[in-house]
């Protein structure tokens, strides 16, 4: 079953923010050198699971796995992150850290270009570790 937060009340006026989780800091480097970024600007980032209202609870710290690569040759460049036994995310698209990206283009795309480009599935998965985390 896939990590999911309980979700807290909704306060009017309140804040909206992205949740999921952050990719360790020391791990990262030793990814982007084994995965060198095919785009000028890395990001490696973080992987999200979804927004929510600014006082929902953060999801639990996670063993994840990255599984395979998803390139649009055109600027795009995404790890595919499997979660709690699925790459799924609860809203039906696909667990992933935004690996590299063109000067033009942004993060946000990874979405788009997982829902519209097959994805290379890696031989062997590759463990990361990831901490719960808000983004703004």
């Amino acid at each position: 079953m896939a990590p999911d937060a309980r979700q807290a009340s909704d306060s009017a006026g309140e804040a909206e923010s992205v949740i999921g989780w952050k990719l360790d800091r020391e791990q990262r480097k030793e990814l982007l050198q084994q995965f060198p970024p095919r785009f000028a600007e890395p990001v490696a980032d973080h992987v999200t699971l979804c927004r929510a209202s600014g006082d929902a609870a953060l999801p639990a710290e996670c063993d994840a796995e990255i599984v395979g690569r998803a390139d649009d040759g055109r600027g795009v460049e995404a790890m595919v992150v499997r979660l709690g036994g699925t790459t799924y995310r609860p809203d039906g698209s696909t667990y992933h850290i935004t690996w590299s990206l063109a000067p033009d283009r942004e993060a946000v795309e990874s979405n788009q270009v997982l829902r519209d480009c097959r994805w290379e599935m890696f031989d062997l998965p590759m463990p990361v570790r990831l901490r719960p985390a808000r983004f703004p």
